[in-house]
């Protein structure tokens, strides 16, 4: 009774059905990484604003006045009466009524130029001149409340977290592509009542929903596309990533064409209801329904699978075997109860976590130096096509583990050159900086292919989903790292951004080398891995056996 690898090999690894699949799902990636790094656009800062003098707004329109106007009259009073006031944080303590005169409603309380005008903090009578144009403006996220957009892309991390640990063990107990279709309808549906909050907690509850949904779409994707193809075809989960980038290449697109901030939520979310019509071309993963013991769907699958490309499954291929491992709900102790596992998964944990605090670290160092943001944010994104192709080129010829480990270590190399250049050369200090981002996006995707090579099918999505909830508790903590470091010295990020990624580099040698060998049926299998000294490893066993027919 053949194995279900010889039977995919028999039906083909990469034929035109894998290639639909592939292609159709990667567009996964593109929405996702749009979730990913909306708040940029989403809470851009808004060009001119300032707080409102009580009773300005009846005395605006009374007088006939323009916004810029009003603003002139408010404002410029208030920055040269007051050479200490902040910006737009305070606006004058007085109050205009009917009794003010339109040409001078100030006139009554003396020589701005004395300083003495009284002061106040400002606290809900923003104006903004483009009012729609982010969450900051719709939400009043400015001055003491500056904090909360901080707080939005946590609340987005946290649904990513949460989505890792409830969705992928949902994936693994009920289907690959049933938990990706929920999620593709959650993600919609919660981006458009995001759109239309009424206020600021109704925005923080459903943008942390649809970052649980978002998490349960690109990881159940990415999961089923490297279990459909064989062994010698699982670059594809690198290929995957590519779709990531671009997703981060078209944002600055699509944000420069739409002038508001629920327009451009609302082109995030929508496509995700495009791929509710999966359900009739994306089927359910062969090699979950066989450790679910549904050997019966899962040869029909692989029939059609022949088919589409080419193929014809011989005769003898009427049942497919797994090694016999007892079926049961995955938990974090079965990650940690063998030795090889327990390895696996504390080293995967650690390079998850180092690899989004460094790549998100120095996404938002490059950005606080100015400049177009939507340039800025485009060149930024091309950077890391570079990275996908060089994984292409490489992964298959010297393996995953040395490209795994080098990235990491001339991800520190540059980091560490980048905090002791002198600022006088800006240029050189942005390039090593970029080679740095460039090297940590290759240990970024490298670790996504190893993640999912390195676990049984049984534990296969709860193992990618645990391990790469790291990634987003890195996320939550980077910007606060970033910035709280960068206040005592500029560069000290980098260095322990350097720490960090040397410390990867060293223990990803300790992984097995997984070129070439077929994805882990079980748990045993796993143990039998390439030792990370020996060159090859012992042959997996197939004696005990379960057929499903």
């Amino acid at each position: 009774m053949p194995s279900f690898d010889e039977v995919l090999k028999e039906a083909g690894e990469f034929g035109r059905f894998q290639k639909r699949v592939f292609f159709l799902l990667s567009q996964t990636g593109i929405t996702f990484s749009s979730l990913f790094a909306s708040v940029v656009f989403l809470g851009r800062a808004p060009d001119n604003f300032w707080c409102r003098i009580p009773g300005a707004a009846e005395l605006s329109e009374r007088c006939g006045w323009t916004l810029e106007e009003e603003r002139n009259f408010t404002v410029l009073p208030l920055q040269l009466g007051n050479e200490s006031v902040r910006g737009v944080c305070e606006r004058l303590d007085v109050t205009w009524d009917a009794s003010a005169s339109c040409s001078s409603p100030l006139a009554r309380y003396g020589n701005l130029s004395t300083g003495t005008l009284p002061l106040a903090p400002c606290h809900d009578s923003w104006v903004y001149e483009q009012p729609h144009s982010s969450i900051v403006s719709e939400y009043d996220l400015v001055c003491g409340n500056a904090w909360m957009l901080d707080l939005s892309q946590a609340i987005l991390n946290l649904g990513f977290l949460a989505g890792a640990f409830i969705l992928g063990y949902a994936a693994d107990r009920y289907g690959r592509i049933l938990i990706y279709l929920l999620s593709c309808l959650g993600v919609g549906i919660c981006g458009i009542i995001v759109a239309f909050s009424p206020n600021f907690t109704v925005f923080l509850i459903f943008r942390f929903l649809q970052g649980v949904f978002g998490k349960g779409t690109w990881m159940t994707c990415y999961v089923i596309v490297t279990e459909i193809v064989g062994s010698d075809q699982r670059i594809v989960g690198i290929v995957i990533q590519i779709f990531f980038t671009l997703g981060i290449i078209i944002l600055p697109g699509i944000a420069y064409l739409i002038p508001t901030w629920q327009g451009i939520q609302l082109a995030i979310s929508l496509p995700n209801f495009l791929f509710l019509l999966y359900y009739w071309v994306v089927p359910e993963s062969p090699r979950w329904l066989l450790t679910r013991k549904k050997g019966e769907k899962a040869l029909k699958i692989m029939h059609n699978i022949a088919k589409h490309n080419g193929k014809f499954l011989s005769p003898h291929y009427s049942e497919i075997t797994i090694s016999n491992e007892e079926v049961s709900n995955p938990s974090f102790l079965d990650l940690v109860r063998t030795p090889q596992m327990r390895r696996n998964t504390l080293i995967l944990m650690y390079a998850w976590f180092t690899s989004a605090l460094i790549y998100q670290g120095l996404v938002m160092r490059l950005g606080i130096v100015g400049g177009n943001l939507y340039l800025d944010f485009f060149i930024s994104g091309a950077v890391e096509l570079p990275a996908a192709l060089l994984i292409i080129v490489t992964i298959d010829r010297v393996g995953r583990r040395l490209p795994f480990a080098m990235s990491n270590i001339v991800a520190s190399i540059a980091c560490l050159i980048t905090a002791f250049l002198p600022e006088g050369i800006p240029w050189l200090k942005t390039t090593v900086a970029t080679l740095g981002r460039l090297s940590i996006t290759i240990a970024f995707e490298v670790v996504y292919l190893v993640n999912s090579e390195l676990y049984p099918t049984t534990l296969r999505n709860f193992g990618v989903s645990l391990c790469s909830s790291l990634c987003d508790l890195g996320g939550i903590i980077a910007p606060f790292l970033l910035f709280r470091l960068a206040a005592i010295w500029l560069e000290l990020p980098l260095i322990i951004f350097s720490i960090l990624a040397a410390v990867c580099g060293l223990l990803v040698l300790l992984l097995p080398e997984t070129k070439g060998i077929s994805l882990p049926e079980t748990v045993e299998d796993v143990e039998q891995l390439p030792s990370h000294f020996g060159k090859c490893g012992k042959k997996r066993k197939h004696q005990d056996t379960n057929s499903y027919i």
